[in-house]
């Protein structure tokens, strides 16, 4: 009995000192980040090369889509959203509601890309106009034949991002004319990689995404130049920075104020910009100049 009793007593304490270090017990400095998955190639990069040389810090980086990564911002819940647009107005007023002040940094310029599978042999080009049609509330268009009566008489497959991307607000705000007014009966995912698989695999798929997904995917995607009046451009890096491209676009992330005060966050926004222009080209985004990653800079070293 009196053995069965010290047992009982040295195991309490174990689980006692257990306890007291897990609650007690530095916990090594985290960074959360979430939003576009346009966006998450350049930030994961970036958070890849940091962690290599900040290996005591993590950093979590997610895609739940911009509107789903500034609902999680505006309420607290993460240092840095990354997104394919500008914040909104109301998700403004939300996160000042909330008490969030937050910076705003541009970090890379992207063309949305319009793609079909490599076997359509009878897209050469398509207009906005075309897209608009194909696209809008109450479309129509069933059939390729429904957009120019020459192409296949063959139910046309729509791939595009889900309704929390920033890439569909932009596409339906510059497309169509009206934010969040696109069509419901297509393929959906605020995963990129998802929506060129479905292409890829469907010789009567119309889709879009990001440039850079094309780019890493150009093997398996077939691009349609878009005309936007003044004849077909195909997005390259060259015609999306000179802003010949009709659908180029810029990329920002967008950091929580009080976050940047916190040493591990400050040091991975410094890196960030000293690393951007490189590693945006490395993950196929067209970068900005460099003087404007440096004046990204000079705003966070001011910052206390």
């Amino acid at each position: 009995m009196k053995k069965t009793y010290m047992f009982a007593i040295i195991v309490a304490m174990l689980v006692g000192a257990i306890t007291y270090w897990t609650l007690t017990a530095p916990k090594n400095p985290m960074i959360e980040i979430d939003g576009s998955s346009t966006v998450f190639p350049i930030t994961q990069a970036v958070a890849e090369e940091f962690q290599k040389e900040n290996p005591e810090v993590r950093v979590n980086v997610g895609i739940s889509g911009t509107g789903g990564g500034f609902k999680r911002f505006i309420r607290g819940e993460i240092d840095i959203v990354d997104a394919s647009r500008p914040i909104k107005p109301s998700e403004r007023q939300t996160a000042a509601e909330n008490g969030i002040e937050f910076l705003e940094f541009q970090i890379a310029i992207d063309g949305l890309a319009v793609v079909v599978n490599p076997q359509n042999d009878w897209v050469d080009y398509m207009t906005l106009q075309e897209l608009n049609m194909t696209w809008r509330q109450g479309s129509n268009v069933e059939y390729w034949s429904d957009i120019r009566p020459k192409w296949p008489n063959q139910r046309i497959d729509l791939y595009g991002p889900g309704t929390d991307s920033g890439t569909f607000d932009y596409f339906t705000e510059v497309v169509i004319g009206e934010e969040d007014a696109s069509r419901p009966d297509y393929t959906a995912s605020e995963d990129d990689n998802i929506l060129v698989q479905g292409v890829a695999g469907d010789p009567y798929a119309l889709g879009y995404f990001g440039y850079a997904y094309y780019k890493q995917n150009a093997d398996k995607l077939k691009i349609v130049p878009i005309d936007a009046g003044d004849g077909p451009v195909t997005p390259t890096d060259e015609t999306i920075i000179a802003g010949d491209y009709p659908l180029s676009r810029p990329l920002f992330i967008y950091v929580n104020k009080e976050a940047i005060a916190r040493p591990e966050v400050k040091a991975f926004l410094k890196f960030y910009m000293k690393n951007a222009e490189q590693l945006a080209i490395e993950v196929g985004y067209t970068p900005l100049p460099a003087s404007k990653y440096q004046e990204n800079l000079q705003i966070i070293e001011q910052e206390p």
